[in-house]
């Protein structure tokens, strides 16, 4: 690629920022206050409600430009397709949430009819997601053991085991939903950027972790009882070992041809996407399979293989959900709430870059707030969003939500009139699907090579995630990769890479000095740099650091000569008039009641007949540092703020320059910290507003012409500006 060599040319006064506001008037704003916020976000007029209610109901928005015929085929095509794969997941994701099946269906319908309505995203795919769905399951295996009574509910008398599963799973789903909605009526959609890209594949490879683990017991045809809490994946896996002899063969064997076969097929809709014209559903052809194959030879009786059984038809009446139960599984509603959020903004994300719409952080949280209590009203578990789904409504022609509904059409269909087909269907089958349907979260575990390699601290995130995940359980894991990633926030703002800035000839441009080889660096100017706010926690770093880039500590020079001058002030007072290129005569080592505050006030020199020059070669028992910088330029161009202690911090440090003669400066300082500093009356005699300048090269070339006499060796091409 070719180097772009363009050149520029601007003449201009050098500007401090005091000469600059002279020249330059700023414009005068009133902010607004909180009232003035609270009144206009109170207020209302026609214009006012008409997007309210177009931000409410974003069907009224995309439905008046919907293109009919050049869409709705797509749409139906598409819905078709992505309703076939929604039905297999949600029969295969129920048992991670440890429900009979037919409820997978449930949530593949009614929290698809409320995203329709109120949904920003045109192209996801509503319904069950595998990490989610586990977290309910652990709720659920929490309160409902398999092998041991439930836990003490009132609400859980007169009730199945299955029906107090599901009572669970739909009272967990409907605080789950009220949390959304909860969140998104206080606009705080921003909360997802707390997830970043790194913490959320370290978690959902975690969760494809314990995913794994959970179906190896179908996969193998093995009783193992849910195991919830810290540690219970190591449990599970003693468990499932122990029994490995007991393994059902028939189960294995399906499971091993089911998944060898999908997996080969996905991979080839995957190399040949762009000439089919949908992918071809390899599940539901081989749940197809296994169905007619089960129920021929009755695998059930023949081979004890464990299959779906009694498939619920028709939709059961609306329930309340249980208080109780919303107490006990609180803890867990609110990071499933999280989660399933985090993970559908981010796939509508992509596909709104892509097909170039925009969609609202706070909607999509009422939108599936709404759809998760609407669904947990209907026996549902939790819904989101499946990046598998919602890419196949995109790649098979979807354009609007309409493919959506008519996915959702699908999975109704199936409930109300073809479930008893799916009755002879082997549990194991639906393990194996949930398994090789976890390739790209697993395959995540790449990432730690190539994060490894680029940036550790995001490393340090992923697997801090990944495994506090993995060992603790999806809630604490979690926290545990939250608390990671704030503590690497904490670690890069604490500790930034301040460096020393050097010009690079014939240009107005400052670098690290470390990273140029031909570069000038003005006698006795240092140019400083800190990248980062500056605050109660790094300020000490920060003078630490500046003290390392000088070369010397102002506070133990500015004792020394204050030292020096008590000493010579009061040997002269004494009448001792006799120094030699040795030293002062009896001159005593240190003063007894020398007091350290005294010390670290400004020099004074007034009482003595001559003149000290702190860089001459002094007598040899007075020993002073010698300080060859006359000025230092600090860079604020990266310092979005301050605060109060870091603002009495710096004040610190400059005076003790200042007070060794060191001129300071401050460079490309953000206007709003400036205005901080005056109400914070950071100015007084030493600190004057005119140390302040616009950039470093005016300040530089200030220090240049102020010392032009002294330095008259020193070569410096003044760039034209």
């Amino acid at each position: 690629m070719a180097t772009l060599r363009r050149q520029y040319v601007v003449t201009r006064q050098v500007y401090s920022e005091d000469s600059f506001a002279e020249g330059h008037q700023k414009v005068s704003r009133v902010r607004k206050t909180i009232l003035d916020h609270v009144k206009e976000y109170l207020s209302c007029d026609s214009k006012r409600a008409k997007n309210a209610a177009l931000s409410l109901l974003p069907i009224i928005g995309w439905m008046r430009s919907y293109r009919l015929k050049e869409w709705l085929l797509g749409d139906v095509v598409s819905g078709i397709s992505t309703g076939l794969v929604a039905i297999m997941q949600g029969l295969a994701f129920s048992l991670l949430a440890s429900l009979p099946p037919s409820y997978g269906l449930y949530t593949a319908f009614f929290p698809v009819l409320t995203y329709f309505f109120l949904g920003t995203s045109r192209h996801i795919s509503v319904g069950s997601f595998p990490v989610l769905s586990l977290m309910v399951g652990a709720v659920v295996t929490r309160l409902v053991p398999e092998n041991s009574p439930p836990a003490n509910i009132t609400d859980f008398e007169g009730l199945t085991p299955d029906q107090q599963r599901v009572l669970v799973a739909s009272s967990v789903t409907f605080l789950m939903g009220v949390f959304q909605l909860g969140l998104g009526l206080l606009q705080v959609g921003f909360v997802v950027v707390y997830l970043s890209d790194t913490l959320v594949s370290g978690f959902t490879t975690a969760a494809a972790v314990h995913i794994l683990v959970s179906q190896l017991k179908f996969v193998l045809g093995l009783e193992v009882p849910g195991i919830s809490g810290p540690l219970s994946i190591i449990y599970t896996l003693e468990k499932i070992f122990v029994q490995i002899t007991s393994t059902n063969i028939c189960d294995l064997l399906m499971s091993i041809i089911i998944m060898a076969v999908v997996f080969i097929v996905k991979e080839l809709n995957d190399k040949y996407k762009s000439r089919l014209p949908v992918p071809v559903p390899i599940e539901v052809i081989m749940t197809v399979i296994a169905c007619g194959v089960s129920y021929g030879f009755n695998f059930e009786k023949r081979f004890n293989v464990d299959i779906v059984g009694k498939m619920v038809r028709g939709y059961e009446s609306p329930i309340a959900p249980s208080v109780e139960i919303m107490k006990e599984g609180a803890v867990e509603a609110f990071p499933i709430a999280i989660v399933g959020f985090a993970v559908a903004f981010s796939v509508a994300k992509v596909y709104s870059i892509k097909h170039d719409y925009t969609i609202d952080g706070n909607q999509e949280l009422i939108a599936f707030g709404v759809s998760n209590i609407f669904g947990a009203s209907f026996r549902c578990f939790a819904a989101s969003t499946a990046l598998s789904r919602t890419a196949i409504q995109e790649s098979s022609g979807g354009k609007t939500q309409v493919a959506g509904l008519i996915s959702a059409m699908m999975a109704m269909i199936v409930t109300l009139a073809l479930g008893f087909l799916l009755e002879p269907l082997p549990r194991s089958v639906l393990g194996a699907l949930v398994i090789v349907n976890l390739k790209g979260m697993l395959m995540q575990f790449r990432e730690i090579l190539y994060l490894g390699r680029r940036d550790v601290p995001d490393c340090v995130v992923w697997v801090g995630t990944c495994v506090g995940s993995i060992l603790l359980g999806l809630d604490l894991g979690l926290a545990v990769g939250l608390g990671i990633e704030l503590l690497t926030v904490v670690f890069r703002t604490q500790f930034p890479r301040c460096c020393v800035l050097a010009n690079i000839p014939d240009t107005d441009l400052y670098r690290d000095r470390k990273d140029y080889q031909h570069i000038f660096e003005p006698e006795g100017i240092k140019i400083f740099r800190i990248p980062s706010p500056i605050f109660f926690a790094n300020i000490e770093f920060f003078r630490k650091k500046l003290i390392d880039a000088v070369g010397f500590n102002p506070l133990r020079v500015l004792r020394k000569r204050n030292k020096a001058l008590r000493k010579l002030r009061k040997l002269w007072k004494e009448g001792n008039h006799h120094m030699t290129e040795k030293g002062v005569t009896s001159e005593s080592d240190d003063d007894p009641d020398t007091n350290t505050e005294e010390l670290d006030r400004p020099s004074d020199i007034t009482g003595l007949p001559f003149h000290v020059d702190w860089n001459a070669d002094l007598p040899t028992n007075i020993g002073v540092p010698r300080v060859d910088v006359h000025s230092l330029v600090l860079d604020f161009s990266a310092v979005s703020f301050l605060d109060i202690s870091a603002l009495k911090g710096l004040k610190m440090a400059i005076k003790e320059f200042i007070r060794i003669h060191v001129d300071v400066y401050v460079t490309s300082c953000d206007l709003n910290i400036l205005e901080k500093l005056h109400n914070c009356f950071f100015f007084d005699d030493e600190i004057v507003t005119s140390m302040f300048f616009p950039t470093v090269h005016d300040a530089v070339l200030h220090v240049l012409q102020k010392h032009k006499n002294k330095n008259r060796g020193v070569s410096f091409n003044q760039t034209k500006m």
